[in-house]
């Protein structure tokens, strides 16, 4: 960009000076679009709870085991991914499209640099259709209504809320946030959920110190739930075998990973 030219719309946004969570997050599972600063966190958090790199990891196979799962076994051919983060390596589209290339997937993120590499995301098989919709969770009125431009609402969709509602610290905005999406999508549609949590029998208790951490030097500030807790998102909705479990367990097989202090499950809406 040439000098006196002030950078304008999602560049305008980018604030390099201060850790971002979809910048560590890449960093953590071995992703370039990050920052000094963005490292430098990691670095830190991941010296205080160790883990967390596999949480990471587990999280991205999850989306992977999901969303093959619901392409293929459930036929689902609608996919509304809400917390995209930064496109990496078999990302929603690829996974559902490459199982049924007609698929339609909406992402939804208001990160910036997201943004600005959502043109990564829009690399739609020539039968189906992604888009992308610049919007914060907290507005699930307008990412809905922008969605419609894209799915059909009178059909079932799978909405994808992996590592997003943890930014909602209020865990009744969190919940009726939920409620207000699932409500606008038909019967026979999925909820897809991961989110972290203290339980300490996950290995959890050491999310404490680290989240205070994290909102101490970075941004959007997050927080973890008990298991109880995220089950009530799940309010209305049945969920499917195993039920809410670490994520890195969720439909992994017999040789399933160690578990993590992040929840995963799917749900049906009636």
């Amino acid at each position: 960009m040439s000098e006196g030219h002030p950078p304008t719309g999602a560049e305008a946004r980018l604030n390099t000076s201060v850790a971002h969570n979809a910048r560590v997050w890449n960093y953590w599972i071995g992703g370039t679009d990050n920052y000094e600063v963005d490292q430098q966190v990691g670095e830190h958090v991941a010296g205080m709870f160790p883990v967390i790199r596999a949480v990471a990891r587990a999280d991205r196979e999850f989306l992977g085991r999901a969303v093959g799962f619901l392409a293929g076994e459930r036929g689902m051919r609608q996919f509304l991914d809400i917390g995209t983060g930064l496109p990496t390596v078999n990302n929603t589209h690829v996974t559902a499209q490459r199982i049924a290339p007609e698929s339609r997937i909406v992402y939804v993120d208001n990160d910036p640099i997201v943004l600005v590499h959502a043109r990564t995301l829009l690399t739609s098989s020539p039968e189906g259709v992604t888009d992308y919709i610049d919007a914060d969770v907290h507005d699930p009125e307008g990412i809905v209504r922008r969605a419609a431009e894209t799915l059909d609402l009178e059909r079932p969709v799978a909405v994808m809320m992996l590592g997003i509602l943890n930014f909602v610290l209020d865990a009744d905005k969190a919940r009726d946030i939920v409620r207000r999406v699932m409500a606008a999508v038909p019967s026979g549609s999925f909820l897809v959920l991961t989110h972290p949590t203290f339980d300490a029998e996950l290995g959890g208790a050491g999310n404490v110190a680290t989240m205070e951490f994290w909102n101490a030097n970075a941004t959007p500030p997050i927080t973890a739930r008990s298991r109880a807790e995220v089950t009530a998102f799940f309010d209305g909705l049945e969920l499917l075998d195993p039920g809410l479990v670490p994520c890195s367990q969720w439909r992994a097989g017999p040789d399933s990973p160690a578990a993590v202090p992040q929840f995963g499950a799917v749900a049906v809406k009636p």
